[in-house]
């Protein structure tokens, strides 16, 4: 009996191996996006599983921080970001799949104070940016290393003021934080991209940088070398259509 048993068993063990093996793996890929992009890559994210997708995982910081983390080994299928030169890091050590990089979409960049606020000042050469900030302090990203604050600085610098204000700078880790400080009320001034401002209700848009005075912002999106989730790719598709680009028009962003 017990042999039958024993056999009884096996078989069983034999007819469900192939399904277990044929079963999907229902986990979305998990992209590594830019803090800017975190209200469209969560409305792209709803949408694509409207479609009948596992959900993507999204984990949001500066790109400076995401690009060390993929370049450390940290697991992920995608990589969004901020601007060209850490996804052009990331490349450099051979950690995207070739032929998967692509311009995903474009910005602009924004001087904004808190909402009730009373700063009035005009962006252009030599605006007397300092005074405006009183005793207070001016909130950028990091402009050493975060997208957004690199933009800043070369902006404030074509426009002759960075000296003036260079040692009044709150670093922040992200364009986020630095929207935060404002919004707080913490600084009377901060750089942000004008798709935060128009995320929040709690600043309000002084003036916008000159295009000529920082490069292009661009938002550059690759799949990771070490991605094997069978989403991956299908959703950094689906990002790039006219269906994904119409939700990050949504949300203000440009085409790239």
């Amino acid at each position: 009996m017990m042999i039958l048993l024993l056999r009884a068993l096996a078989l069983l063990s034999l007819l469900c191996a192939p399904m277990a093996q044929a079963a999907p793996d229902r986990r979305g890929p998990l992209l590594l996006a830019a803090a800017s992009m975190q209200e469209a890559m969560t409305a792209a994210a709803d949408a694509w599983a409207a479609r009948g997708h596992p959900r993507p995982v999204l984990s949001f910081a500066g790109s400076s921080a995401l690009a060390r983390q993929i370049k450390a080994g940290a697991p992920a299928d995608l990589f969004l970001s901020a601007d060209e030169d850490w996804m052009n890091d990331v490349e450099r050590a051979g950690l995207i799949m070739r032929g998967t990089r692509a311009d995903l979409a474009g910005n602009r960049l924004v001087l904004v104070r808190p909402a009730k606020g009373r700063v009035s000042l005009r962006v252009g050469r030599n605006m007397p940016i300092a005074r405006a900030l009183g005793r207070g302090r001016l909130a950028m990203a990091n402009p050493d290393s975060v997208p957004a604050g690199k933009y800043g600085k070369a902006a404030l610098t074509a426009l002759g003021v960075w000296p003036s204000v260079e040692a009044r700078v709150a670093r922040a880790d992200n364009v986020r934080a630095a929207l935060a400080l404002v919004e707080r009320g913490a600084t009377p001034l901060g750089i942000v991209y004008a798709t935060d401002a128009r995320a929040s209700r709690s600043v309000a848009v002084v003036g916008t940088f000159p295009a000529y005075s920082h490069a292009p912002i661009r938002y550059p999106l690759a799949r990771l070398a070490t991605s094997r989730n069978q989403d991956a790719e299908a959703f950094r598709r689906f990002l790039l259509s006219a269906t994904g680009r119409s939700i990050l028009a949504r949300y203000g962003f440009s085409a790239p």
